[in-house]
């Protein structure tokens, strides 16, 4: 998700039915540029390597946010509930997009789902066959502190930055499904908002790093380099 304002003037975007390395390309409205979904940046025309503002959020179930967020109001867009997703056969085989791997790297299998995440220097994929046996990382990347936290009922996962006020803190599953644990002051985390609810630090925010969840292929095309958790 991002920000659609940029120095101060919304733009809107369109999806402009062309693909870079298998990965969707918008345009916005306003100066006709192509902008890649993945990097959330301007690749071609008047704005060409504008980034936007990378914007937090969650992938869940609607059951879960309804959970959280019982009075939230819902885009309908009259579309059909319910229907056989057209796309299963493509998610079941190993077939790498429209257009095929740009990257042929064999260390994960084509459509292993990552949480991808680009650091100035480095790129890293944490896959979900290691954070199924693995729900909480705490791990150091580029001289980055990274929180990894993954959800391997609602398939889903997100990751923060470990430094709060200067203090690097180290994390634990709490007593709750939703809940997580520093090992050097105690506090109990919220693990989808972030936020400290009990103990030392109550109201401290942990910060939100960029990521991705993507498949295999679509990650390394874009990051041949990557580091991959588990295996580097």
């Amino acid at each position: 998700m991002y920000a659609r304002e940029i120095e101060g003037e919304t733009y809107s975007f369109g999806v402009s039915g062309k693909l870079i390395r298998n990965v969707l390309v918008m345009y916005d409205r306003q100066t006709e540029s192509y902008w890649s979904q993945l990097l959330g940046e301007a690749v071609s025309g008047p704005l060409t390597g504008t980034k936007l503002e990378f914007l937090p959020s969650w992938m869940m179930s609607w059951e879960q946010w309804q959970e959280l967020h019982p009075n939230t109001l819902a885009l309908d867009k009259g579309g059909r509930r319910g229907a056989r997703d057209s796309y299963d056969g493509y998610y079941a085989s190993d077939r790498a997009g429209v257009i095929g791997k740009t990257n042929d790297d064999e260390r994960l299998y084509t459509k292993e789902f990552v949480i991808g995440v680009e650091l100035e220097n480095e790129a890293i994929a944490y896959p979900f066959s290691v954070l199924n046996e693995e729900s909480t990382i705490n791990d150091v990347v580029d001289g980055h502190a990274l929180l990894v936290v993954f959800d391997a009922d609602e398939g889903t996962g997100l990751v923060y930055d470990r430094n709060v006020d200067g203090q690097l803190l180290t994390f634990s599953r709490g007593s709750t499904e939703m809940s997580m644990v520093d090992e050097e002051t105690g506090t109990v985390w919220d693990v989808i908002s972030g936020e400290a609810k009990e103990g030392p630090l109550v109201g401290k925010q942990l910060e939100r790093i960029k990521s991705t969840i993507v498949f295999w292929f679509g990650w390394v095309d874009f990051h041949p380099h990557t580091l991959i958790y588990g295996l580097d």
